[in-house]
């Protein structure tokens, strides 16, 4: 299967972005590429990454959200994969607007399941599309800032870049 990979710079650092069909199938990090590399091959075995200049126009959407745009991610075609457990959780993910945030258990009883969040958090450390499906939004029962596979300091950041309360870098939970 052949996808096209662009890579985006942003305040936070490069970002490389796969789509194919009209819709990213990944979003990461650069620093996180084998990360991304193995989402891929899990999803769709052996892939050939072409390189593309802005495909389907997802790479200046992702630039206006960088540029304080925060609504331009809204409504991308995203193709993530997963089971259905993670794909209920990531389109969940998708519903919390930016400037919020939620508890791993509160997007669990969102699901009907009160008693998962340990799932929502392993689901959530499985998305394969970075900032467009935001689990940066999502904080620990606390409010703290917990796990991100791009790191706390970027998490904080997009917390803080969407005016999310207590995202501040030094500030405590929410």
């Amino acid at each position: 299967m052949e996808l096209l990979l662009d890579e985006v710079e942003s305040p936070i650092g490069g970002l490389l972005l796969v789509a194919s069909g009209g819709a990213i199938h990944a979003l990461d990090f650069a620093d996180c590429a084998p990360r991304l590399r193995r989402l891929l091959a899990a999803r769709h075995g052996a892939v050939a990454l072409r390189r593309a200049a802005d495909p389907h126009g997802f790479s200046s959407r992702l630039r206006a959200y960088f540029g304080g745009d925060l609504g331009a991610l809204s409504g991308i075609p995203v193709e993530p994969g997963g089971t259905p457990f993670q794909r209920r959780v990531w389109a969940e993910l998708q519903r919390i607007p930016p400037g919020a945030t939620r508890a791993y258990g509160e997007i669990a009883a969102s699901l009907g399941r009160p008693s998962a969040s340990r799932a929502v958090g392993l689901a959530n450390g499985r998305n394969p599309i970075s900032v467009i499906i935001p689990c940066h939004r999502v904080l620990g029962a606390s409010g703290a800032l917990t796990g991100y596979a791009g790191g706390l300091e970027r998490k904080r950041w997009l917390l803080a870049h969407e005016g999310a309360a207590g995202a501040a870098p030094g500030s405590g939970p929410r």
